[in-house]
C-alpha cells in the first residue's frame, strides 16, 4: 500500500485528490496539509511513501517545504503538482529535490500511475511541465557559445539513444518499446546515465540531455 501526503492550501483540490486516492486499492491517503509548515510537521510523522505537494501556497510554499522534506527523509518521494503558469517554482522545486512534476488538470489515471511511479522510485513528470523545463534549457544552451568539445563523454551509442528519448520525455516501458529492449535493460542503462552524469533524477537528465544537444524522438 503506497501512503499518500497530500498538501494543497485549496480545500476542493484535497477533497478532489483524497477521492481519487482512495479509489485505488494500492494506494492510502495518510494525512492532509494545506500549507508548508503543516507538510513538513506531517511528514516526519506519517512517513508517507510520496507526498503530493503544491508548489504555490501562503507561507511556507511547496518549494521550501520539498527541501526540508527530502533533506530528513530522502526516502519521501516528493511529487510537485503545478499549473500552466507556475515556471517560477520549476527549477526550484527540481533542485529542492522533487522527483517528478505533474500539472493539475492530469487525467486521474494518470496522476495515480505518476504517484506509483514516484513510489516505485521512478520520476514521473507531464510532458508539459518537461517541455517547458526543456525550452528553459534550449535558451540556457543558445547563450553559451563557443563549446566544440563533446559535453557528455563516455556515452554508448545506445545510452545516447536511451538519453535522447528520455529527453523526449518517454518512460521506461515507452523506451524499451521503441529500441526493442527489456524494460530492465532500460532501467539500467538510465541508472547508468545517472551515475555517469552526476544527475539524481530522471528530469535532471532530461535537461542535462537537451543542453547538451542530445534530443529526439
Amino acid at each position: 500500500m503506497i501512503r499518500v501526503l497530500l498538501v494543497d492550501d485549496q480545500h476542493l483540490v484535497r477533497m478532489g485528490l483524497t477521492m481519487l486516492c482512495e479509489s485505488a486499492d494500492d494506494v492510502e491517503v495518510a494525512g492532509e496539509a494545506s500549507n508548508g509548515h503543516e507538510a513538513v510537521r506531517l511528514a516526519e510523522r506519517l512517513l508517507p511513501d510520496v507526498v503530493l505537494m503544491d508548489l504555490h501556497m501562503p507561507g511556507m510554499d511547496g518549494v521550501t517545504a520539498t527541501e526540508r522534506i527530502t533533506a530528513a527523509r530522502p526516502a519521501t518521494r516528493v511529487l510537485a503538482l503545478t499549473t500552466f503558469d507556475d515556471d517560477d517554482h520549476l527549477y526550484p522545486a527540481l533542485a529542492a529535490g522533487a522527483c517528478g512534476f505533474v500539472v493539475k488538470d492530469t487525467p486521474p489515471g494518470e496522476l495515480l500511475d505518476a504517484v506509483r511511479r514516484a513510489a516505485e522510485g521512478d520520476s514521473p513528470f507531464s510532458r508539459t511541465v518537461l517541455s517547458r523545463l526543456v525550452d528553459q534549457a534550449v535558451r540556457a544552451r543558445g547563450a553559451v557559445s563557443g563549446a566544440t568539445a563533446d559535453p557528455l563523454p563516455g556515452l554508448s551509442p545506445r545510452e545516447r539513444q536511451v538519453l535522447a528519448l528520455v529527453a523526449a520525455g518517454h518512460s521506461n516501458q515507452e523506451i524499451a518499446h521503441r529500441l526493442h529492449l527489456g524494460v530492465t535493460t532500460v532501467k539500467t542503462h538510465v541508472g547508468s546515465l545517472m551515475a555517469k552524469t552526476g544527475t539524481r533524477n530522471r528530469i535532471r537528465l532530461a535537461v542535462l540531455a537537451v543542453r547538451a544537444g542530445i534530443t529526439g524522438d
